[in-house]
């Protein structure tokens, strides 16, 4: 694939966690959390998009919103867990999507707030119709996910060079 052709990054944050006594790493998805996962999963799917890669925090709730979106998707894209998520700040965030290589076109991001929504707004140098509206309206609620595109190597990805091009949240 050539560095001229638009990549995609979803930003795609964890559904609605439950909190039992646990380690806030392990906590589990909540029932609803459960359900939106999957309402999510099938709006990726019905995107069109063609993930080549999925990056997912190692954390419980992260990995189980993953294994219930990916069931909607009619292909699987490889999948690596990455610990350097849990926690990370908008800029450990930006470099780690940096060491993409360049043969991944679309990539999604399975993480958490307050990361997740403040890359989306520091990407976002402009935005499609009403996306950014939605996205600055209803903010970052869980399982909700931003879609990006930007044209260039990985290694290029920076504040403002990507087109904000789709935000969806589940109703509350």
């Amino acid at each position: 694939m050539s560095v001229a052709e638009p990549r995609r990054i979803v930003l795609f944050r964890h559904a609605k966690a439950d909190w039992p006594p646990v380690a806030d790493h392990e906590r589990p998805l909540a029932e609803r959390g459960r359900t939106d996962a999957a309402v999510a999963g099938r709006k990726l799917a019905d995107s069109a998009i063609a993930f080549d890669l999925a990056l997912c925090s190692t954390s419980t709730r992260t990995r189980e919103t993953w294994k219930i979106a990916v069931h909607e998707f009619p292909q699987r894209p490889k999948t690596v867990y990455e610990e350097r998520i849990y926690e990370a700040s908008p800029g450990e965030l930006i470099a780690l999507l940096n060491e993409t290589p360049d043969d991944a076109q679309n990539v999604l991001l399975v993480g958490h707030n307050p990361g997740v929504q403040a890359v989306a707004e520091i990407l976002a140098g402009s935005a499609e119709g009403d996306a950014g509206e939605r996205m600055s309206r209803r903010g970052y609620p869980a399982a909700a996910f931003a879609v990006l595109s930007f044209t260039g190597s990985w290694k290029s990805l920076e504040p403002g060079v990507a087109t904000l091009l789709d935000y969806w949240a589940p109703s509350e």
